[in-house]
């Protein structure tokens, strides 16, 4: 019999052996998924270029307290100047 199976009996030791292996697989198993993760969010991730003083449109479409008929709105707002940046893609 093979003895990496799980027992339908074990004893006291061998479950916390049993137990073990399954948590090291489940460590393993995350560290990949964070991995993986990392690697597609770091691969498909644009930095931005602003510049203060730079001329910037912003983005209305999601905004939900503008009121009126929603096909009748701007998609973008007036141009705003940059006056400061606040980390590598917040203006």
């Amino acid at each position: 019999m093979r003895k990496d199976l799980v027992e339908i009996h074990p004893t006291a030791a061998r479950f916390k052996g049993m137990l073990e292996k399954a948590r090291k697989n489940a460590v393993r198993c995350m560290e990949d998924s964070f991995a993986y993760a990392k690697h597609k969010g770091d691969k498909s991730h644009a930095t931005a270029d602003f510049k203060v003083g730079d001329l910037l449109l912003v983005f209305t479409t999601n905004f939900n307290n503008i009121k009126g008929c929603k096909n009748l709105k701007d998609s973008f707002a007036l141009p705003f100047f940059i006056k400061g940046l606040h980390g590598k893609n917040a203006v």
